[in-house]
């Protein structure tokens, strides 16, 4: 088992662990805002994207190009069971589940279900994903392209670590449109932790979990990377 915490711009615990040897001890609504993201049991491991080519540029400058092997283990094989989210939901007062549509067995209804529009164009990946939100306001969409090689903001493209991982910009709009200053934030399944630069830069204490070894080794790397940049400048 490891940890890690940085402190500064805000306070960022991460544990490589099963997370839910820490749910059951964790006490009710101890924290305002859980944004995870847990294996949505379609198989969209490494193995699966190893297998998979993309594009880069447009129209007569496109280029197909191999996968990138991101090493880790296989994680996406079936989705966590009623446990893990009768825990999530008693330890959080509000709750984002990426992958919610997978899982609606185990979440109430909802009307404030959130669409990520990933503007992918020619792609056998789905052209959104969809996340459930225990808010009661309407559904929002976002619109970020995330295909491959191709990303919305092309002059700081992120570095991509992991085969499912979602852009800093995902969830720098889901904390500045559902969260609010001082909120504690829980995520299970930090993946390439793309919600601790988020967090980071934003201000919010973060809680994090992943189990894989090698996903949570690259994803330390990654923040700390980042938070010595914006400590330099």
């Amino acid at each position: 088992m490891e940890y890690k915490k940085f402190t500064g711009r805000s306070n960022i615990k991460l544990y490589n662990k099963d997370c839910m040897l820490d749910l059951v001890n964790m006490k009710d609504n101890e924290y305002d805002l859980a944004i995870v993201d847990p294996p949505y049991g379609i198989g969209e491991g490494n193995k699966k994207n190893k297998t998979r080519s993309s594009y880069t540029g447009f129209g007569s400058n496109k280029k197909w190009v191999n996968a990138k092997d991101y090493g880790g283990g296989e994680f996406d094989n079936s989705i966590p069971d009623e446990s893990y989210f009768i825990e999530l939901f008693r330890v959080s007062k509000n709750q984002i589940i990426w992958g919610g549509n997978y899982m609606v067995k185990y979440i109430p209804p909802s009307m404030g279900w959130i669409v990520w529009d990933k503007d992918n164009g020619d792609c056998d990946q789905s052209d959104c994903e969809l996340a459930f939100s225990s808010f009661k306001k309407g559904l929002r969409k976002f619109r970020f392209r995330w295909h491959g090689l191709l990303q919305e903001n092309m002059k700081n493209k992120e570095d991509r670590i992991h085969p499912t991982q979602k852009p800093v910009q995902l969830y720098k709009w889901l904390l500045t449109n559902y969260a609010k200053e001082g909120d504690r934030i829980l995520d299970t399944h930090f993946g390439s932790l793309s919600i601790g630069i988020a967090c980071w830069d934003l201000n919010f204490d973060l809680t994090a979990y992943e189990i894989d070894e090698d996903y949570f080794n690259n994803a330390v790397k990654r923040l700390d990377n980042h938070t010595r940049q914006k400590q330099l400048f």
